[in-house]
Protein backbone atom coordinates (compact mmCIF):
# COMPACT_ATOMS: atom_id res chain seq x y z
CA UNK A 1 0.00 0.00 0.00
CA UNK A 2 1.53 3.26 -0.70
CA UNK A 3 2.10 5.82 1.95
CA UNK A 4 -0.59 8.80 2.16
CA UNK A 5 2.09 11.26 1.45
CA UNK A 6 2.30 10.13 -2.10
CA UNK A 7 -1.45 10.50 -2.51
CA UNK A 8 -1.02 13.99 -1.92
CA UNK A 9 -1.63 16.27 -5.33
CA UNK A 10 0.51 17.53 -7.75
CA UNK A 11 0.58 20.39 -10.16
CA UNK A 12 0.69 19.18 -13.59
CA UNK A 13 2.97 21.31 -15.48
CA UNK A 14 2.99 21.32 -19.71
CA UNK A 15 6.29 19.09 -19.71
CA UNK A 16 5.37 16.69 -17.38
CA UNK A 17 1.70 15.54 -18.95
CA UNK A 18 3.27 12.02 -19.09
CA UNK A 19 4.28 12.06 -15.36
CA UNK A 20 0.89 13.73 -14.16
CA UNK A 21 -0.51 10.76 -15.93
CA UNK A 22 0.86 8.33 -13.96
CA UNK A 23 0.29 10.38 -10.63
CA UNK A 24 -3.27 10.68 -11.41
CA UNK A 25 -3.33 6.92 -11.60
CA UNK A 26 -1.57 6.59 -8.48
CA UNK A 27 -4.06 8.85 -6.96
CA UNK A 28 -6.91 7.38 -8.40
CA UNK A 29 -5.21 4.01 -6.79
CA UNK A 30 -5.28 5.87 -3.67
CA UNK A 31 -8.86 6.66 -3.74
CA UNK A 32 -9.75 3.83 -4.12
CA UNK A 33 -8.52 2.59 -0.50
CA UNK A 34 -11.91 3.45 0.93
CA UNK A 35 -12.73 3.58 4.56
CA UNK A 36 -14.35 0.48 5.45
CA UNK A 37 -18.15 0.48 5.06
CA UNK A 38 -20.68 2.33 7.58
CA UNK A 39 -22.22 0.52 10.35
CA UNK A 40 -23.66 -1.84 10.30
CA UNK A 41 -22.73 -3.11 6.65
CA UNK A 42 -19.43 -3.73 7.62
CA UNK A 43 -21.00 -7.34 9.40
CA UNK A 44 -21.30 -8.61 6.03
CA UNK A 45 -17.42 -9.29 6.00
CA UNK A 46 -17.97 -11.70 8.63
CA UNK A 47 -20.87 -13.73 7.00
CA UNK A 48 -21.78 -16.39 6.60
CA UNK A 49 -22.14 -17.44 9.94
CA UNK A 50 -24.01 -19.67 12.35
CA UNK A 51 -23.80 -17.33 15.58
CA UNK A 52 -22.73 -13.36 15.37
CA UNK A 53 -21.71 -12.46 19.12
CA UNK A 54 -21.92 -8.77 19.88
CA UNK A 55 -20.34 -7.20 22.33
CA UNK A 56 -21.68 -4.34 24.69
CA UNK A 57 -20.36 -1.92 27.40
CA UNK A 58 -23.52 -2.33 29.65
CA UNK A 59 -23.16 1.71 30.33
CA UNK A 60 -22.50 3.48 26.71
CA UNK A 61 -25.74 4.17 24.88
CA UNK A 62 -24.43 4.14 21.86
CA UNK A 63 -23.75 0.06 21.53
CA UNK A 64 -27.38 -0.23 22.25
CA UNK A 65 -28.17 2.10 18.92
CA UNK A 66 -25.62 -0.10 16.88
CA UNK A 67 -26.98 -3.09 18.38
CA UNK A 68 -30.57 -2.24 16.85
CA UNK A 69 -29.40 -1.27 13.57
CA UNK A 70 -27.32 -4.78 13.41
CA UNK A 71 -30.87 -5.90 13.99
CA UNK A 72 -32.63 -4.10 11.68
CA UNK A 73 -30.09 -4.52 8.60
CA UNK A 74 -29.58 -9.02 9.96
CA UNK A 75 -33.56 -8.96 9.58
CA UNK A 76 -33.97 -6.56 5.82
CA UNK A 77 -32.09 -9.55 4.70
CA UNK A 78 -33.28 -12.50 5.90
CA UNK A 79 -30.42 -13.45 8.05
CA UNK A 80 -31.46 -13.18 11.31
CA UNK A 81 -32.81 -15.98 13.03
CA UNK A 82 -33.19 -15.01 16.53
CA UNK A 83 -31.75 -12.43 18.86
CA UNK A 84 -30.25 -14.08 22.46
CA UNK A 85 -29.43 -11.52 25.00
CA UNK A 86 -27.75 -11.67 29.10
CA UNK A 87 -30.41 -9.46 29.83
CA UNK A 88 -33.61 -11.80 29.93
CA UNK A 89 -32.80 -15.30 31.48
CA UNK A 90 -32.86 -18.92 29.43
CA UNK A 91 -36.45 -20.04 29.36
CA UNK A 92 -38.11 -16.60 28.73
CA UNK A 93 -38.22 -15.30 25.09
CA UNK A 94 -40.82 -13.49 22.78
CA UNK A 95 -41.46 -16.26 20.56
CA UNK A 96 -45.14 -16.56 19.81
CA UNK A 97 -45.27 -12.68 20.27
CA UNK A 98 -47.07 -10.86 16.87
CA UNK A 99 -45.32 -8.16 15.05
CA UNK A 100 -47.40 -5.83 16.35
CA UNK A 101 -46.56 -6.45 20.30
CA UNK A 102 -46.17 -3.65 22.53
CA UNK A 103 -43.25 -3.05 24.88
CA UNK A 104 -45.40 -4.63 28.15
CA UNK A 105 -45.99 -7.71 26.09
CA UNK A 106 -42.54 -8.30 25.01
CA UNK A 107 -41.35 -7.14 28.90
CA UNK A 108 -43.43 -9.63 30.63
CA UNK A 109 -42.92 -12.56 27.77
CA UNK A 110 -38.94 -12.31 28.51
CA UNK A 111 -39.83 -11.68 32.59
CA UNK A 112 -37.83 -8.58 32.15
CA UNK A 113 -35.78 -6.99 35.67
CA UNK A 114 -35.41 -3.12 34.95
CA UNK A 115 -33.58 -2.89 37.94
CA UNK A 116 -30.42 -4.96 36.69
CA UNK A 117 -31.39 -3.99 33.23
CA UNK A 118 -33.15 -0.51 32.39
CA UNK A 119 -35.71 -1.03 29.64
CA UNK A 120 -35.02 2.69 28.36
CA UNK A 121 -31.64 0.93 27.40
CA UNK A 122 -32.13 -2.48 25.99
CA UNK A 123 -35.94 -2.16 25.23
CA UNK A 124 -35.29 -0.67 22.04
CA UNK A 125 -33.26 -3.75 20.50
CA UNK A 126 -35.72 -6.17 22.16
CA UNK A 127 -38.76 -4.10 19.64
CA UNK A 128 -36.53 -3.78 16.88
CA UNK A 129 -36.36 -7.90 16.86
CA UNK A 130 -40.12 -8.20 17.48
CA UNK A 131 -40.90 -5.98 14.73
CA UNK A 132 -39.22 -7.58 11.99
CA UNK A 133 -41.00 -10.93 13.10
CA UNK A 134 -37.82 -12.18 14.60
CA UNK A 135 -37.26 -14.78 18.48
CA UNK A 136 -35.99 -13.16 21.33
CA UNK A 137 -34.50 -15.26 23.68
CA UNK A 138 -33.18 -14.87 27.24
CA UNK A 139 -29.88 -16.45 27.27
CA UNK A 140 -28.77 -15.63 31.15
CA UNK A 141 -28.28 -18.58 33.91
CA UNK A 142 -31.58 -18.47 36.12
CA UNK A 143 -30.99 -16.58 39.61
CA UNK A 144 -32.29 -19.67 40.89
CA UNK A 145 -29.43 -21.73 39.74
CA UNK A 146 -26.32 -19.15 40.63
CA UNK A 147 -25.37 -20.56 43.98
CA UNK A 148 -25.60 -24.44 42.84
CA UNK A 149 -23.41 -22.91 39.59
CA UNK A 150 -20.68 -20.89 42.27
CA UNK A 151 -20.86 -24.13 44.41
CA UNK A 152 -19.78 -26.96 41.25
CA UNK A 153 -16.32 -28.02 40.90
CA UNK A 154 -16.61 -28.66 37.53
CA UNK A 155 -16.62 -25.15 36.46
CA UNK A 156 -12.85 -25.26 37.38
CA UNK A 157 -11.84 -27.38 34.90
CA UNK A 158 -13.73 -25.84 31.56
CA UNK A 159 -10.66 -23.29 31.06
CA UNK A 160 -7.21 -24.01 30.58
CA UNK A 161 -5.32 -22.06 33.44
CA UNK A 162 -3.72 -19.30 31.69
CA UNK A 163 -7.31 -17.95 30.88
CA UNK A 164 -9.10 -19.03 34.35
CA UNK A 165 -6.19 -16.71 35.99
CA UNK A 166 -7.42 -13.82 33.22
CA UNK A 167 -10.93 -14.62 34.95
CA UNK A 168 -9.52 -14.30 38.58
CA UNK A 169 -7.66 -11.13 37.54
CA UNK A 170 -11.11 -9.63 35.77
CA UNK A 171 -13.16 -10.09 38.59
CA UNK A 172 -10.86 -8.77 40.93
CA UNK A 173 -10.09 -5.31 38.84
CA UNK A 174 -14.16 -5.21 37.64
CA UNK A 175 -14.91 -5.43 41.66
CA UNK A 176 -12.18 -3.02 42.08
CA UNK A 177 -10.33 -5.07 44.21
CA UNK A 178 -13.29 -5.22 47.04
CA UNK A 179 -14.45 -8.31 46.06
CA UNK A 180 -12.87 -11.16 49.16
CA UNK A 181 -10.52 -13.81 47.45
CA UNK A 182 -12.46 -16.55 49.46
CA UNK A 183 -15.72 -15.19 46.87
CA UNK A 184 -13.11 -15.25 43.99
CA UNK A 185 -13.56 -18.94 42.43
CA UNK A 186 -17.02 -19.27 43.14
CA UNK A 187 -17.17 -15.74 40.98
CA UNK A 188 -15.29 -17.00 38.02
CA UNK A 189 -18.01 -20.67 38.27
CA UNK A 190 -20.92 -18.31 37.85
CA UNK A 191 -19.17 -16.05 34.95
CA UNK A 192 -18.70 -19.60 33.74
CA UNK A 193 -21.82 -21.05 34.13
CA UNK A 194 -23.34 -17.91 32.90
CA UNK A 195 -21.30 -18.36 29.51
CA UNK A 196 -22.42 -21.53 29.14
CA UNK A 197 -26.10 -21.00 29.63
CA UNK A 198 -25.67 -18.20 26.20
CA UNK A 199 -23.84 -20.93 24.52
CA UNK A 200 -26.48 -23.28 25.31
CA UNK A 201 -29.20 -21.26 23.91
CA UNK A 202 -27.68 -20.02 20.96
CA UNK A 203 -27.28 -23.73 20.01
CA UNK A 204 -30.48 -24.19 20.08
CA UNK A 205 -31.92 -21.45 18.13
CA UNK A 206 -29.49 -22.22 15.55
CA UNK A 207 -31.28 -21.96 11.88
CA UNK A 208 -29.37 -23.38 8.39
CA UNK A 209 -28.93 -20.71 6.58
CA UNK A 210 -29.07 -17.72 8.85
CA UNK A 211 -27.35 -16.02 11.89
CA UNK A 212 -28.43 -16.12 15.25
CA UNK A 213 -27.17 -12.74 17.23
CA UNK A 214 -26.08 -12.70 20.46
CA UNK A 215 -25.70 -9.74 22.21
CA UNK A 216 -24.03 -9.56 25.69
CA UNK A 217 -21.24 -7.77 27.43
CA UNK A 218 -18.21 -8.02 26.04
CA UNK A 219 -16.42 -10.13 28.93
CA UNK A 220 -18.94 -12.67 27.66
CA UNK A 221 -18.20 -12.39 23.95
CA UNK A 222 -14.77 -13.52 24.04
CA UNK A 223 -12.81 -15.96 21.79
CA UNK A 224 -10.56 -18.02 24.60
CA UNK A 225 -12.42 -17.04 27.63
CA UNK A 226 -15.96 -16.89 27.30
CA UNK A 227 -19.39 -18.29 24.92
CA UNK A 228 -17.27 -19.25 22.49
CA UNK A 229 -15.13 -21.90 24.54
CA UNK A 230 -18.27 -23.81 25.24
CA UNK A 231 -19.13 -24.38 21.61
CA UNK A 232 -17.98 -27.54 19.47
CA UNK A 233 -15.08 -26.45 16.50
CA UNK A 234 -18.08 -27.18 13.72
CA UNK A 235 -20.14 -24.53 15.14
CA UNK A 236 -18.90 -21.12 13.23
CA UNK A 237 -19.08 -18.01 15.23
CA UNK A 238 -17.67 -14.67 15.11
CA UNK A 239 -16.93 -11.86 17.59
CA UNK A 240 -17.57 -8.09 17.68
CA UNK A 241 -16.54 -5.93 20.22
CA UNK A 242 -17.74 -2.45 20.72
CA UNK A 243 -15.61 -0.01 23.10
CA UNK A 244 -15.54 3.37 23.87
CA UNK A 245 -12.01 4.91 23.90
CA UNK A 246 -11.64 4.57 27.58
CA UNK A 247 -11.88 1.21 27.44
CA UNK A 248 -10.16 -0.07 24.60
CA UNK A 249 -7.48 -3.03 24.95
CA UNK A 250 -4.54 -3.35 23.74
CA UNK A 251 -4.57 -4.55 19.54
CA UNK A 252 -2.88 -7.73 20.01
CA UNK A 253 -5.36 -8.97 23.04
CA UNK A 254 -8.28 -7.64 20.66
CA UNK A 255 -6.80 -9.66 17.72
CA UNK A 256 -6.89 -12.72 19.68
CA UNK A 257 -10.30 -12.46 20.74
CA UNK A 258 -12.39 -10.48 18.14
CA UNK A 259 -13.18 -10.30 14.32
CA UNK A 260 -13.69 -6.68 14.25
CA UNK A 261 -13.40 -4.11 16.72
CA UNK A 262 -15.94 -0.95 17.06
CA UNK A 263 -14.33 1.99 19.24
CA UNK A 264 -17.12 4.47 19.51
CA UNK A 265 -17.05 7.60 21.36
CA UNK A 266 -15.66 8.36 25.45
CA UNK A 267 -18.24 8.30 27.75
CA UNK A 268 -18.12 11.39 30.48
CA UNK A 269 -15.67 10.83 33.24
CA UNK A 270 -17.28 8.44 36.16
CA UNK A 271 -15.27 6.90 38.73
CA UNK A 272 -16.98 3.64 38.62
CA UNK A 273 -15.14 2.04 41.59
CA UNK A 274 -16.15 5.03 43.90
CA UNK A 275 -19.74 3.91 43.17
CA UNK A 276 -19.10 0.35 43.87
CA UNK A 277 -17.36 1.35 47.27
CA UNK A 278 -20.69 3.36 47.96
CA UNK A 279 -22.86 0.69 47.05
CA UNK A 280 -21.14 -2.14 49.06
CA UNK A 281 -22.58 -0.87 52.04
CA UNK A 282 -26.11 -2.70 53.15
CA UNK A 283 -25.20 -4.89 49.55
CA UNK A 284 -26.12 -8.51 50.28
CA UNK A 285 -23.93 -10.57 47.62
CA UNK A 286 -21.49 -9.68 45.01
CA UNK A 287 -23.56 -12.10 42.21
CA UNK A 288 -26.06 -9.74 41.32
CA UNK A 289 -23.39 -7.08 41.29
CA UNK A 290 -21.74 -9.07 38.71
CA UNK A 291 -24.81 -9.06 36.73
CA UNK A 292 -25.57 -5.34 36.49
CA UNK A 293 -23.29 -3.13 37.36
CA UNK A 294 -20.45 -1.71 34.64
CA UNK A 295 -18.14 -1.80 36.91
CA UNK A 296 -18.18 -4.94 37.84
CA UNK A 297 -17.69 -5.96 33.66
CA UNK A 298 -15.10 -3.44 32.55
CA UNK A 299 -12.22 -5.36 33.34
CA UNK A 300 -14.33 -8.14 31.41
CA UNK A 301 -13.66 -6.01 28.68
CA UNK A 302 -17.30 -4.78 28.27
Amino acid sequence: MLRPLLCAPVPCWPVCRALCLAGALLLAGCAGSAPPAPWPGRLLGLLPADALLLGEQHDAAEHQRLQRQAVQWLAARGQLAAVVIEMAEHGHGTRGLPRQASQAQARAALQWNDAAWPWSSHGPVVMAAVAAGVPVLGGNLPRSRLRAAMDDAAWDRHLPAPALQRQYDALRQGHCGLLPEAQLVPMARMQIARDASLARTVQQALHPGQSVLLLAGNGHVLRRLGVPTHWPASLVSKVVMMQTLQTQSARTEIDDEADMVITTPALPPRDACAVLRRSRSGMAAPPALSSASPAATIALRP
